[in-house]
């Protein structure tokens, strides 16, 4: 009998950045599950009835803590957070700016510390959790243009694991899903050729979707995943092996 099939323990689930691309998909097919979904936005709202939207920088202590503190209000403990939210800001090394590079670092990489440590003594009490971060085929492939980014992703892993290991015998554990290219508003930005050929040395030969990203992410916060953590997870048509 598949997972899918199993009738799920509804849960009180966090996503951040679930405004639009991968993180709405994360919390669509969470919500589908069954479970009682929250998203952040630092922008545009989601006016979706299943989802309950909660606007938050997570670069701002205060706001996390007055988020999470509604949601606990409104939807109970969190239970699963979907640490999603990250920028980018693109350029060579020798020409990107310190406020450029910290504001990567700041917001894919220290908010999610941060996000991640108000939320673990509410899955500490319950001996239940379940931490789910959005890193990148980027933290261990590495892209031009990309110093900021590709370090904070790369970082994550780090984060997830020393979580993991710190926190299993509580029964919560942190895994890692690596997207690689995926048709999102970023993605599609980019000219047709280029796609093409970036389609073009993925070995499934395409481009991937949020939804394939959001069903890891689906089951990495089940029940059945239990045994599963400190593990990175690529959802990127095979770009990176061997890495």
């Amino acid at each position: 009998m598949g997972y899918m099939t199993i009738e799920p323990t509804p849960r009180t689930i966090l996503v951040t950045g679930g405004s639009r691309g991968i993180g709405l998909a994360c919390a669509r097919a969470l919500a589908a599950d069954g479970h009682r979904v929250a998203v952040t936005f630092s922008s545009t709202a989601v006016d979706e009835p299943s989802l309950m939207a909660v606007a938050c920088d997570v670069t701002d202590p205060v706001q996390v803590d007055a988020a999470v503190s509604e949601i606990e209000e409104q939807l109970g403990p969190v239970e699963v957070l979907v640490a999603n939210a990250g920028i980018t800001r693109d350029g060579l090394l020798v020409r990107m700016s310190e406020s450029d590079f910290s504001a990567v670092i700041d917001t894919n990489l220290t908010a999610t510390w941060r996000m991640t440590k108000r939320v673990l003594p509410g899955m500490m009490k319950a001996r239940w959790g379940r931490i789910v971060i959005v890193s990148s085929v980027g933290a261990y492939v590495g892209a031009p243009g990309q110093a900021n980014y590709a370090a904070s992703k790369a970082g994550l892993i780090g984060l997830a694991r020393s979580i993991a290991r710190e926190y299993g015998p509580r029964g919560i554990t942190a895994n890692v899903v690596a997207p690689g290219p995926i048709d999102t508003d970023m993605l599609g930005a980019m000219p047709a050729d280029k796609r093409a050929a970036l389609a073009g040395v993925i070995p499934v030969g395409r481009i991937g979707t949020p939804e394939e990203v959001a069903a890891t992410v689906s089951f990495l916060a089940s029940n059945p995943a239990a045994f599963i953590t400190g593990a990175v997870v690529p959802v990127d048509g095979g770009l990176g092996m061997g890495f």
